[in-house]
């Protein structure tokens, strides 16, 4: 008897079929002694679609909203029904003893195994494989210590919960905006009240008016000062400022207090998703859909760091055991890092990191005990990699210690301060030196109480006050944990979700609204726009994770809500006008056309839902780069064929017909396929090789 294995992805799937032994590589599976090892491809399985349950639902009409199913039902998605049917026909097989949850170790990895679970009427034992990394070694003590699947039944509840809270208001509401206003108008339990924490900001900086005011310093005894007043700084009547200026003008000044104090700064603890995400938008200007696609490929790929979408910055006692494995599979890559800590015998001096009560379903991003070969990574993977093997090299170095010095001047009954940091320790800041490039002055030490010295320059400095910065993805990510938005797993999909439905834009690393999500928060409900609702879901749908509450009751109320909602849409007074109509009208229907923004260029639609014409506004961009500026260049059809332009340089370059190059990983899949086909003999397969051969 055999078990069978449900793995996420094909790639994991193979991982796990080398490890436990399994050689027989089928379509849809592959074969072992004791293991049969299949894969979904993400999700097979999802919730039907209103027209599902009725076929009038294919047309969107606000009358027949809200849509609330007495039952959610399930369907297998078309796109990927053959690899469903081969799994189904796996769970047939009568000498497939249990099957064993190899998914991801999360909320969604959960409900990708327990839907197909579902749809395939499994009936016998189901146990559970959590792991935190896929390394030979996790895999191999993994599996060493399944868990029965329903000790993570809770973990399904909630999945379930909130796929279907996202069905019943994101849908409802969506369909009720969109017929009401007669525009694609999206909205969702939490994509909405992020929209609406971008657009309050945005609105603090239409509204701000800038100030002016001015900062006074002196020059005395080879030293400079800044006034200060009760912590304020700055003087916003220059009349003030002037008369500061005039009390002390060549007047001798006076060291009051010399204050020295040793600080200490703790070592970081490792990352959280979200953190690194932060870390990586401020450092490198990633997304953060950008960093969770490239962290994905650092845990599934290269398996060099553990499971990526965690909450926690904490790790579990039972890690420290391994953390000298951890370091040996640095060493290569960090000799110069790994080398001081491997001679103080390991030692983790940021112990605070062990903290069991503080990890959840998983622990802090850290590097596996598998040997890093940064040869093998791309510039995006070095980059983010960095940042975790920096972080987690910090724990076993010193902390950050230094002396902040404070000297209080006073002249003309003015009070003026100096400050300076001076480091004592630089402890883990060793590690990012370089990054920081910090500087420290000394012109302060020598300075003492009661000294005094002639003020040799006084200046007044002008400033304006500034507006609040728009949002960058780092600061949007630190809102959205603080109100509890989403999920370390789905608030870059949230993101994402926002600018593909062009109601916010990015420029230059800022976020900020487009003329369409200002109109479409102004339509949208205030209860589904405020940030405390979607914390309060978020925080009842952990809780039924933790088997402290109720989804039937979380599930009834989202019903009550999305009634509600549907209501105050359908009886809206509100107007909206669509910003992007232009005056060019529809061929097919004579409607009037909209521009949109798409990957490649702009794009004119069809304004009438019904009518489905589109057309390109500018011209298609091609991958070839223009020989002097490098940027992308627009590929045109004229008398003469095709040619490439530069809008840029206005550079033309005719396009040839050339050979198209056989990639490596081609030629494996060549090879193998006529090496392995019964068709072809030997002889065959050599001269395909020949030929391949001479290729190079």
């Amino acid at each position: 008897m055999k078990s069978l294995v449900l793995a996420e992805k094909p790639s994991v799937a193979r991982d796990l079929a080398r490890v436990l032994g399994c050689t027989e590589k089928k379509k849809y599976s592959i074969e072992g002694p004791q293991y049969v090892v299949t894969w979904a491809l993400g999700h097979l399985i999802e919730l039907k679609m209103p027209e599902d349950y009725d076929q009038k639902y294919k047309t969107w009409k606000l009358e027949d909203l809200p849509i609330i199913p007495e039952k959610m039902d399930l369907k297998v998605i078309r796109q990927t029904f053959p690899q469903y049917k081969g799994i189904e026909q796996l769970a047939k097989r009568k000498d497939i003893k249990d099957l064993i949850i190899a998914t991801d170790a999360g909320r969604e990895g959960e409900l990708v195994a327990r839907w197909i679970i579902k749809k395939v009427r499994w009936k016998k034992p189901v146990k559970r494989l959590w792991i935190s990394s896929y390394t030979d070694r996790a895999i191999k003590e993994g599996f060493r210590q399944l868990k029965p699947a329903k000790q993570y039944d809770a973990l399904y509840d909630s999945a379930v919960c909130r796929a279907e809270a996202d069905w019943l208001i994101g849908l409802n509401v969506t369909r009720a905006l969109t017929t009401k206003f007669d525009d694609p108008l999206s909205a969702g339990r939490v994509q909405t009240p992020t929209l609406g924490m971008i657009i309050k900001q945005e609105k603090e900086i239409q509204s701000f008016v800038p100030k002016e005011y001015w900062t006074v310093h002196i020059q005395a005894g080879g030293l400079e000062a800044e006034w200060e007043h009760q912590g304020e700084k700055r003087v916003f009547s220059k009349d003030k400022a002037n008369a500061i200026i005039a009390k002390v003008k060549n007047q001798k000044a006076v060291v009051k207090a010399v204050d020295r104090k040793d600080k200490s700064e703790q070592q970081p603890l490792p990352y959280d998703l979200t953190e690194l995400q932060r870390d990586a938008n401020r450092r490198f200007g990633f997304s953060a859909k950008k960093t969770s696609n490239v962290l994905q490929g650092l845990y599934e790929n290269h398996k060099i760091v553990t499971y990526p979408r965690t909450d926690s910055r904490y790790l579990t006692t039972d890690l420290a055991a391994t953390m000298a494995d951890r370091l040996e599979a640095l060493r290569s890559a960090y000799k110069d890092d790994v080398q001081p800590v491997l001679k103080q015998k390991v030692k983790v001096l940021a112990s605070r990191v062990f903290n069991n009560q503080k990890v959840t379903d998983h622990h802090a991003i850290i590097p596996t005990e598998q040997p890093v070969r940064l040869s093998d990574l791309s510039q995006d993977e070095k980059k983010l990699f960095d940042l975790i093997a920096k972080r987690f090299l910090a724990l076993f170095y010193p902390a950050y210690k230094y002396e902040t010095l404070r000297v209080t001047i006073e002249s003309g009954g003015e009070t003026f301060l100096a400050k300076e940091t001076t480091v004592i320790d630089e402890g883990f800041k060793v590690l990012t030196r370089q990054q920081d490039g910090e500087k420290h002055l000394k012109s302060l030490q020598h300075l003492k109480q009661g000294q005094t010295f002639t003020i040799e320059n006084s200046r007044l400095q002008e400033h304006l006050t500034e507006a609040p910065p728009r949002f960058t993805e780092s600061d949007l990510l630190a809102r959205m944990e603080k109100y509890g938005l989403g999920t370390p797993a789905t608030r870059a999909d949230i993101i994402e979700k926002l600018l593909s439905s062009q109601v916010i834009d990015r420029s230059n690393n800022r976020l900020f609204p487009t003329p369409k999500g200002k109109q479409l928060i102004e339509l949208v409900n205030d209860e589904l726009k405020s940030p405390e609702l979607t914390a309060k879901w978020e925080a009842e749908l952990e809780a039924i994770a933790r088997q402290k509450g109720d989804p039937e009751k979380f599930l009834q109320n989202i019903r009550k809500q999305t009634k509600r909602l549907v209501t105050e849409v359908k009886q809206s007074d509100k107007s909206y006008k669509a910003h992007n109509i232009t005056g060019t009208k529809c061929p097919e229907c004579s409607s009037l056309m909209k521009e949109i923004k798409g990957k490649d260029g702009r794009m004119l639609v069809c304004s009438n839902r019904e009518c489905n014409f589109r057309k390109r506004k500018d011209p298609k961009l091609s991958n070839r780069r223009c020989p002097q500026c490098h940027k992308k260049m627009e590929i045109h059809k004229g008398k003469a064929g095709m040619y490439f332009q530069c809008r840029k340089c206005n550079l033309v370059e005719k396009a040839e017909n050339r050979k198209k190059t056989v990639t490596k990983r081609e030629e494996r899949q060549l090879l193998k396929k006529y090496s392995n086909d019964e068709g072809f003999g030997n002889s065959m397969a050599d001269a395909l090789k020949a030929a391949l051969k001479d290729k190079k």
